[in-house]
């Protein structure tokens, strides 16, 4: 079920720790989004040996600093 806004229905979100491929290693996209919003926070990101998991968790956080891909 949609919710009021006609948004996604919050059940499609899954934690990236219950991903089946959230131990193969971080795609460039990934990367190059991290070391673009890690620039722009003004923080230095370790992504050397990072998964897609880790990744997706560090995106999240990097969103919140910058408030890149927000929506409201």
């Amino acid at each position: 079920m949609l919710n009021q806004s006609n948004k996604l229905p919050d059940n499609t979100r899954k934690d990236p720790e219950d991903w089946k491929t959230g131990e193969e290693r971080a795609t460039g996209a990934q990367i190059s989004y991290i070391e673009t919003m890690s620039q722009e926070a003004g923080v230095e990101t370790d992504v050397k040996g990072m998964t897609k998991a880790q990744a997706a968790e560090k995106i999240e956080e990097l969103q919140k600093i910058t408030g890149r891909g927000q929506t409201n």
